[in-house]
């Protein structure tokens, strides 16, 4: 059967899915495009939940995978080494230097955990049991498991299940672009490191294990960058008080942001770093921790690691992980990211002129975001219930074009669409991409009476 031809499926099919939404049936995806099975295409310009860094319907990593599966799907950690695996481990450590010791987890939020139980294992290990607080930021994801969720902050996300964990010292992110005050942009982001040294103070040094953030923030603030001058800060920071510092790279890793770690556009080295997304690419589940000897040694000298997946290690996801490397390094795909990133920024640029009401622009490599505010002079948000961010989403999906949308002040406030499409998308693709956003901006601002420009 013809691909273009196939039957319409039911928009009312029933479905004993748990789903908020009904969508389309999708029948194939290729490249940065998907088709569904009533004949639709679509851009993904988010690739996915910011993750298929690669694209879809790569045959150097399908070719690997089957390669795989016709050897073993899964081999117990317990009872075997399987080489994908400690060929990825070796890939990844040598793309880390410093960060030598590799765990393998299904995603980023078991990543995230694994972090959390590793520094705090290693602070057992090294008689520091006061340590055990871990600060993070507000806003800021990390994870929907529990002990992701404790450093989670997302009062959407966190809040009906407060009493069902310890939820851990949080410290505001650095949202520089919307402070009215008069100092310079370097001189907010001391000011936003300097809050880690009094939370730090307030909690107690002695009781701080660990500060982790995202170098560059993702669902929970919408790409947001922060001045250069608070990243050498917060390291300067840990350094002082001994504390650990956890990236997570989950949406940034594997060459989003232009470099192959969102860490590497700074001076602020990690001391464990959560990856996830970028790293399958959506071709299998996959996600890991890097961490230095220093912090692994102790823990095995003391017992070992007491922590596990079923998952981690599956060898057939680790041929997957590693094939996806393999053509991140063959397509030059960070040096591409970072070109095309320029690309995007300056098609966004351009809606922002064109709308008044985009009240900023910001990303890094292709991580991208707009914010829609009612005054961009003032900072001022639109009414919740306008749900102008949404609306976009849709009328953008309407059109063809998928995008993603998250309220960006604690889940509840502040209207963002990020761009993110996969990293192998070209120019035309970009172009692609605004004008079909700036076609549902265009609708919105007419449904809303919002001012446009020429």
């Amino acid at each position: 059967m013809n691909r273009e031809t196939i039957p319409k499926a039911s928009a009312h099919r029933p479905t004993h899915l748990m789903t908020r939404r009904r969508r389309p049936l999708v029948e194939r995806a290729e490249g940065i495009y998907f088709w569904s099975q009533d004949g639709r295409r679509f851009v993904d310009g988010s690739s996915g939940p910011i993750a298929v860094n690669l694209g879809y319907g790569n045959t150097n990593v399908l070719s690997a995978m089957r390669r795989q599966m016709e050897k073993t799907t899964y081999a117990c950690r317990l009872h075997f080494e399987n080489e994908p695996t400690e060929e990825l481990a070796h890939d990844l450590a040598r793309r880390m230097p410093g960060l030598d010791q590799i765990f393998f987890t299904s995603g980023g939020s078991e990543a995230v955990e694994t972090c959390l139980k590793l520094a705090r294992q290693w602070a057992l290990a090294t008689g520091q049991a006061t340590r055990w607080k871990v600060i993070s930021r507000m806003p800021s994801f990390h994870g929907v498991t529990y002990g992701a969720l404790t450093v989670t902050g997302d009062g959407i996300l966190t809040d009906g299940f407060a009493e069902q964990f310890k939820s851990m010292p949080k410290v505001p992110a650095p949202t520089a672009y919307r402070d009215l005050d008069s100092l310079t942009m370097e001189e907010r982001g001391i000011k936003y490191a300097d809050t880690l040294e009094e939370k730090i103070l307030v909690e107690g040094p002695e009781s701080i294990l660990a500060f982790i953030m995202e170098p560059i923030g993702g669902a929970a603030t919408s790409v947001l960058v922060a001045p250069d001058s608070y990243y050498s800060r917060i390291r300067e920071i840990c350094d002082r008080y001994g504390i650990l510092l956890i990236y997570d790279e989950v949406m940034t890793g594997v060459g989003r942001t232009g470099k192959f770690l969102g860490a590497d556009h700074w001076a602020c080295r990690p001391d464990l770093v959560a990856l996830g997304k970028g790293l399958g690419s959506g071709y299998a589940p996959i996600g890991a921790m890097a961490a230095p000897a220093r912090l692994v040694q102790p823990v095995q000298e003391a017992g070992g690691f007491q922590h596990g997946y079923t998952y981690g290690s599956n060898p057939l996801s680790s041929a997957a992980g590693l094939a996806v490397l393999n053509e991140f390094d063959r397509l030059r795909l960070a040096d591409h990211a970072a070109t095309m990133g320029e690309v995007l920024l300056s098609g966004l640029h351009a809606l922002a002129d064109r709308f008044p009401f985009i009240g900023d622009v910001r990303g890094k490599g292709l991580l991208a975001a707009i914010e829609f505010m009612a005054d961009p002079v003032t900072k001022r948000n639109f009414p919740i219930e306008m749900e102008i961010g949404e609306r976009v989403l849709d009328l953008a999906y309407e059109r063809g074009l998928i995008v993603y949308s998250r309220r960006v002040r604690g889940g509840m406030q502040g209207d963002c669409v990020m761009v993110c499409p996969p990293l192998i998308i070209d120019a035309s693709e970009i172009g692609e991409i605004v004008s079909i956003l700036g076609d549902a901006i265009s609708v919105a601002a007419q449904a809303f009476d919002l001012p446009v420009n020429g």
